[in-house]
């Protein structure tokens, strides 16, 4: 993952906050509409982006270590001792 791409997910999850703060959407239709605002505001920065650079800023890259997430694995046997 790249730091733009980190950026933009800040981007729409910060947006989508500070307008849930402003409109106090109620039930999950009103949540929804405001989420996809807040998306929208970063598929808006991601696009003019691109359009300057001339090339996609999404990687192919996970941002999971999994080599660490399978090396911290419990197995069952440590499960059972407590």
């Amino acid at each position: 993952m790249t730091d733009i791409e980190v950026a933009l997910t800040d981007l729409g999850e910060i947006a989508t906050r500070e307008l849930a703060k402003e409109h106090k959407p109620y039930g999950l239709k009103e949540n929804r509409k405001i989420a996809k605002m807040g998306g929208h505001a970063a598929k808006v920065a991601r696009d003019d982006i691109e359009k300057n650079l001339g090339k996609s800023v999404i990687s192919k890259t996970n941002a999971l270590n999994y080599k660490y997430l399978v090396s911290n694995k419990l197995n069952k046997n440590e499960l059972l001792k407590d």
